[in-house]
């Protein structure tokens, strides 16, 4: 009987199959979580980085309020199209030592700490980080996300370009962002031709531009401006407005 013929060696070994490697479910829980904290800081950095030179098309809070409202008002504007004496006033009213910090004023923190928390310290560049890039409301993770990305902002961002994104992303009234939506809302004129009253009553209605008006201005907003330009030409005088004029 005729011997089967023997199968001649191909030289190739049979592939073994890969064994699946199965975590447990914490190990994977922390995996997913390395890889979604990985991912935000790439999102964030890109962001930073990007913002510096490309203006922000829109923010999370614009997006809210265009939801909610059904509109929003806006139109980019650089800084050189806007009156000098607003940056001037808005660095007066929310953050005076803005040319001195690096993101974080702790000579206005200590003050919060001393009053019982009852006076806000948030510096201009934290609040560009939370209209640029965060939510509205307080919350612990939002201040914690503000308080890692602002050391950044400042460090790839000139002070220039700072006053420049929150001139053009701030809320001055409901559905109104921007200071070339504001001077045209409230005065109809574009931002270039703003007075230093009429800059002063704009910064004054911050940080509640829903209760206040710059057009219909109440005593307090009054009194508010006058302290707002007189603090604008303290700053100017003694340099602390250098770093953002030309």
């Amino acid at each position: 009987m005729a011997r089967a013929a023997k199968k001649k060696p191909t030289g190739k070994k049979k592939a073994q199959k890969k064994k699946r490697i199965r975590l447990h479910p914490i190990q994977w829980v922390k995996l997913w979580f390395r890889r979604a904290v990985l991912a935000v800081i790439v999102f964030f950095a890109l962001g930073i980085v990007g913002y510096a030179f490309v203006n922000p098309f829109t923010t999370p809070h614009i997006i809210a309020e265009k939801m909610r409202l059904g509109w929003a008002e806006r139109q980019w504007v650089d800084l050189e199209d806007v009156a000098p004496i607003m940056a001037r006033t808005v660095v007066a009213a929310e953050d005076a030592n803005f040319c001195q910090h690096w993101g974080f004023d702790m000579r206005a923190i200590r003050a919060a700490i001393d009053e019982g928390g009852g006076r806000g310290a948030s510096t201009l560049t934290q609040q560009v980080v939370k209209n640029a890039y965060l939510w509205h409301g307080r919350s612990w993770p939002r201040k914690a996300l503000e308080a890692m990305i602002t050391p950044f902002v400042e460090l790839v961002w000139s002070k220039r370009r700072i006053i420049e994104v929150y001139l053009n992303i701030a809320e001055f009234d409901e559905g109104v962002f921007g200071v070339h939506a504001a001077a045209r809302h409230y005065y109809d004129i574009t931002p270039d031709k703003l007075s230093p009253v009429q800059a002063a009553r704009l910064a004054a209605l911050l940080p509640n531009p829903k209760e206040r008006s710059a057009s219909r201005p109440s005593p307090f907003v009054r009194k508010r401006a006058q302290a707002i330009l007189d603090g604008a030409a303290t700053i100017r005088a003694d340099g602390r407005a250098a770093c953002f004029e030309d």
